[in-house]
């Protein structure tokens, strides 16, 4: 199941529900329960560049990695976590990966 997504490219489990739960602050039983459908939702809430960007900064890969891959400088690597994990712990975009709206943290 979600063998090619760019998740798969950079770890070997789909683990993405851990960190997901993880950044987000959320209760992993609380996650939409279909992979499908949770990653799908991972992949409208966030860009094509901030989702490559979650998943190799989640699987260890190193700085100089990722500024070489989408050509940052160290400040432009930093800003650009900084707004990923910012709209993720924001509560619209938390929001959506819940299996309910009506369960509360």
């Amino acid at each position: 199941m979600l063998k090619n997504t760019v998740w798969r490219q950079y770890h070997d489990e789909n683990n993405f529900r851990e960190k997901l739960a993880e950044f987000c602050k959320i209760e992993i039983i609380n996650l939409i329960e279909d992979d499908k459908e949770l990653y799908g939702i991972l992949k409208a809430k966030l860009t094509k560049k901030e989702l490559k960007l979650f998943a190799m900064d989640t699987a260890g890969v190193s700085d100089a990695k990722m500024k070489s891959e989408f050509e940052y400088t160290n400040e432009e690597l930093e800003k650009a976590k900084f707004k990923l994990y910012k709209k993720l712990i924001q509560d619209k975009t938390r929001l959506a990966f819940r299996q309910s709206n009506s369960l509360v943290d």
